[in-house]
């Protein structure tokens, strides 16, 4: 009889006991705060003098288009060759350009704006490498719960460096806390395990725009992620926009106070990390639908902000909001990992961030004009909407289901 019992297989290594992914983890968070903290490090830069409302504006336009130019060919040179060795590049990249932001904030606005936008192209280029190196460190059965402690740490870390980094001010310089910044890229380009070699080593020159196109066809070959992307970018191109544009304004002139702007955003980092340790475990039967109900949750913020409620109703709609966005994010990039080709997963992620946070500034730019002209009502109640309706028509598409292909045509 015991030659006929069938061994179970081994336990897989808890994920905090596994020196390659602690190294992931580490890398991820790091270049996450780093991201995080440059646009607010350069407005305590504004409040000190050493830069001016037009030179923030310029240092933030040049890494945005920095991380927009870097990362369709990030992600076609991380499918290529090594995503390790993308993340150390790129990493270094922004890690060598932020001191000399530092150095030249309050004497060249010309040089450090060449320096963010080499920040920003880092930014860009290590975020797909990132994506597709986590699918070669951590087996699949244990990627979601990777997904979930990675983004888990940066909500944490961004929820308590506000409060640090404004005591750190007190103390050190503007330029002292961007080298820190550059610290914080170093670790992020150098901590990283290696992972697999590339799933075909290629011999011939990248065509950059080719190779994109063929992950582009790759995407498409997925209905729940056009679906899923599209709806992902409609609701960071209005709702995440309308709000940022109009709650610091509903924070000064319903309630005659900036503490309702802090409040709410506090709210939200406290609800995404909420997000993040629920879906660290759970796993809906219908894992795409849960995930697109979570993305619509985001209208209830526009919907807060148009009617005349309590703060308190504002706080529990970004809670909600928070919540609900990493119980998209996480399944999103899981799903990503395992069902996209491995050799075109880079390309992909790229494609991602580029339509949906890449260019949100996008949005932002034309919530202001649209306000001005049909005013705060109407914008908030069509970003509702289109928050609720954007994840509704995603959940209609077959695959978006569980993100999933048919049985059978996974790449896992």
């Amino acid at each position: 009889m015991h030659d006929s019992a069938v061994e179970s297989p081994p336990t897989p290594t808890p994920l905090l006991r596994s020196p390659s992914f602690v190294r992931l983890w580490t890398g991820t968070m790091a270049s996450g705060v780093a991201t995080w903290a440059l646009p607010f490090i350069l407005g305590l830069a504004v409040l000190d003098r050493s830069l001016t409302g037009v030179g923030l504006g310029v240092l933030l336009a040049t890494r945005t288009a920095g991380f927009l130019a870097a990362m369709p060919v990030a992600g076609v040179l991380a499918d290529r060759y090594s995503r390790r060795k993308t993340v150390l590049w790129s990493g270094l990249m922004a890690a060598l350009a932020t001191p000399v932001m530092a150095v030249s904030l309050d004497r060249s606005l010309l040089v450090a704006a060449a320096a963010a936008f080499v920040v920003g192209a880092g930014q860009g280029a290590c975020r797909p490498a990132f994506q597709a190196l986590t699918a070669e460190v951590v087996a699949e059965p244990q990627r979601q719960q990777a997904n979930a402690a990675i983004t888990l740490a940066v909500r944490v870390t961004t929820l308590v460096a506000p409060t640090l980094t404004a005591l750190l001010a007190v103390a050190v310089s503007t330029p002292v806390l961007l080298w820190g910044v550059g610290a914080l890229w170093l670790v992020a380009a150098l901590a990283p395990p290696a992972g697999n070699d590339p799933p075909e080593p290629s011999t011939t020159r990248p065509n950059i725009l080719a190779d994109f196109a063929d992950g582009m066809r790759e995407a498409r070959r997925h209905p729940w992620f056009v679906a899923g992307l599209a709806a992902l970018t409609a609701v960071i191109a209005t709702g995440y926009s309308a709000t940022f544009v109009v709650l610091p304004l509903v924070s000064r002139d319903r309630f005659g106070s900036e503490a309702v702007l802090a409040a709410a955003m506090t709210t939200y980092t406290i609800g995404a990390l909420v997000g993040a340790l629920i879906i660290a475990r759970w796993r809906p039967r219908a894992q795409g639908w849960s995930a697109l109900a979570g993305l619509a949750l985001y209208g209830l913020v526009p919907l807060s902000l148009l009617l005349p409620v309590h703060p308190a109703v504002i706080f529990a709609a970004y809670v909600f909001a928070g919540i609900g966005i990493e119980l998209f994010n996480v399944p999103w990039f899981t799903a990503t990992q395992r069902e996209v080709e491995p050799t075109k997963l880079a390309r992909v992620s790229s494609l991602d961030f580029l339509l949906s946070y890449g260019l949100a500034p996008v949005g932002l730019a034309l919530i202001a004009p649209a306000i001005d002209q049909f005013g705060a009502t109407v914008v908030l109640a069509v970003c509702a909407v289109v928050c609720f309706a954007a994840p509704a028509a995603a959940a209609m598409v077959p695959s978006s289901r569980g993100f999933s292909a048919p049985e059978g045509k996974s790449n896992a």
